[in-house]
């Protein structure tokens, strides 16, 4: 009788790169295939529940609300009801901002602005009723730096201009340096929100560009949520600035990169950390394949160029500046006035220098109409402002009223909306911020793109593909309601999030699939029974006739 052979082990190759390197770094390190069973139960079960939660939920809403659906629209057969666990409540979040934008009642508001004159140079100053002004908690305030009504301003300034030679004293002033670190590498999210913004290009572009230029060994594996290196490619990260190096355009910043020395502690540094990768690092430039970069479309060089550019970042000091914030006190009442000058770029050689015109960075609270005024000098204009000191009397030109007013919360565009899925429905766009966020966001960077895409075609949202702003179409909005008066949950961004983070305990083992199955099920039939059980079609009636008043053409 024949001897039977022994069954050979079978392993599984994890890769970050379509290189030679790569792929025989993976061939070597192969893992046996019962290393992944929990990632592999994990995403099993993310098949199951997208299944269960879409075709049950998607037919008992279409089966019980169709009807009314279709009347609405008036419709020549029965409207489908398309929902699912990730699609639905990113469409929530589309439209609670859209109803937030209808809902904003602008409220003006009058500022008092002092011009003050150094020499040949003039600034601008801003007042605030802080302690020990005639206005202090006043309640003829907007916020502390402004008046409900134009009349309190302007009798203000009829006080502070109570005599032809106006001068004001320097009350205050104060000299620091500021240090910006360069960002964290690129995660797939953060590239489709800087395409977004800068390139006009949908997450959906942009990421068949990242994809391409992988497939093409420029860069690293795309779907990544990671913004960090592992400890394994910090160390062999010469490699990757070597072949760099043998582009024309990138080949100086690699030679300051080799002096400064800082690539041989990059695995030190906040770029490095392996606790914060789960599957794959960052998306960088793998140092190789250029010869196809000339057969690739002009804006799929673009985005390379940004990820090799934000790869060089990483390796640069923080950019340095200059910061004067400077009180002015006239008549009891002080005017406020902060600048600022950049004297290292550090970073920004590699990613772009801001402009060097005289320029103001003005952060505004949209809901409550508050600004802080930073001026931004060229290294002239800064000198006089700096020469500048405490007692100092400054003549002033005039006092004045600008008027302003709040503005309305921003809609989503496809990079901020993928941002905000990322942050479990929380727009944060802080960079810094982002990154200190722990948890799972809702979907994952592989699915995000194609969710908002699906959302686009079934004609639930619209995308304008110039501006990339996203809204709701009338019968998203009417799926809204649908869902909002029956599974509610379904439009909750933390409760989707919690669904995600319940898959990742999974893969790492700390619950079984069985718990998660159990969990699954008693949801889905539980809000099955709702549906059956609900009685909204006349409340529905009336939510879509309000909803056409704001779809009419």
């Amino acid at each position: 009788m024949a001897q039977v052979p022994a069954e050979k082990e079978r392993r599984r190759v994890w890769i970050d790169s379509q290189t030679e390197e790569e792929i025989l770094r993976g061939i070597r390190e192969a893992k046996p295939l019962s290393e992944y069973d929990n990632l592999s139960d994990a995403a099993y079960l993310r098949a199951k529940e997208d299944y269960l939660m879409g075709i049950n939920f998607s037919r008992a809403l279409t089966l019980k609300y169709g009807y009314t659906v279709q009347n609405a629209l008036k419709l020549e057969k029965r409207g489908a009801i398309s929902v699912g666990r990730v699609m639905t409540c990113v469409l929530g979040m589309v439209v609670r901002r859209e109803r937030e934008i209808r809902a904003f009642v602008k409220t003006p508001f009058y500022r008092v602005l002092g011009s003050f004159l150094t020499g040949e140079q003039e600034f601008s100053g801003e007042w605030r009723a802080v302690e020990g002004s005639e206005y202090f908690q006043s309640p003829l305030l907007y916020k502390e730096n402004g008046f409900k009504k134009e009349e309190d301003a302007r009798k203000l300034v009829e006080e502070l201009s109570d005599n032809e030679r106006m001068t004001a004293v320097i009350e205050k002033l104060e000299k620091k340096k500021e240090r910006k670190n360069p960002p964290l590498l690129f995660n797939l999210a953060e590239l489709q929100n800087e395409c977004s913004r800068s390139f006009k290009i949908s997450p959906d572009e942009t990421l068949q560009i990242v994809q391409e230029l992988y497939e093409k060994k420029l860069v690293t594996y795309p779907r990544t949520d990671a913004r960090v290196l592992s400890a394994a490619v910090a160390k062999e990260i010469t490699g990757n600035l070597g072949g760099l190096a043998t582009q024309a355009q990138y080949l100086e910043y690699v030679k300051e990169i080799k002096e400064l020395g800082s690539y041989a502690t990059i695995g030190k540094s906040r770029y490095t950390d392996d606790k914060q990768i789960t599957d794959h690092y960052a998306i960088i430039p793998t140092g190789q394949g250029f010869s196809a970069l000339s057969g690739v479309s002009p804006t799929a060089r673009k985005v390379y160029d940004r990820i090799v550019r934000r790869f060089l970042s990483i390796f640069y000091p923080p950019a340095e500046y200059q910061k004067i914030s400077i009180v002015m006190k006239r008549n009891g009442e002080q005017f406020f006035a902060t600048f600022k000058v950049l004297e290292n770029p550090g970073y920004l050689k590699a990613v772009g220098q801001p402009d060097a015109k005289n320029s103001s960075e003005e952060k505004k609270d949209s809901d409550k109409g508050e600004k802080e005024t930073e001026t931004v000098l060229d290294a002239g204009s800064f000198e006089a402002i700096k020469a500048l000191k405490k007692g100092m009397e400054l003549p002033v030109r005039e006092f004045a009223v600008k008027e302003g007013e709040t503005s309305p919360p921003k809609r989503y565009n496809s990079g901020t909306l993928i941002l905000a899925m990322e942050n479990a429905g929380q727009l944060i766009e802080d960079e810094d911020l982002r990154a200190q966020i722990k948890g799972s966001g809702i979907g994952t960077s592989a699915t995000r793109a194609e969710i908002l895409n699906k959302l686009v075609k079934i004609q639930y949202l619209k995308l304008n593909k110039k501006t990339q702003i996203v809204t709701p179409h009338l019968l998203g909005e009417m799926i809204y309601e649908v869902v909002n008066a029956s599974i509610r949950s379904l439009l909750n961004a933390e409760l989707t999030a919690s669904w995600e983070k319940g898959l990742t305990y999974v893969a790492e083992g700390n619950i079984s699939e069985q718990e998660y199955m159990q969990k699954l099920e008693a949801f889905v039939t539980k809000n099955t029974n709702i549906v059956k059980d609900g009685r909204n079609e006349n409340y529905l009636i009336g939510a879509f006739r309000r909803l056409e008043e704001f779809y009419k053409k």
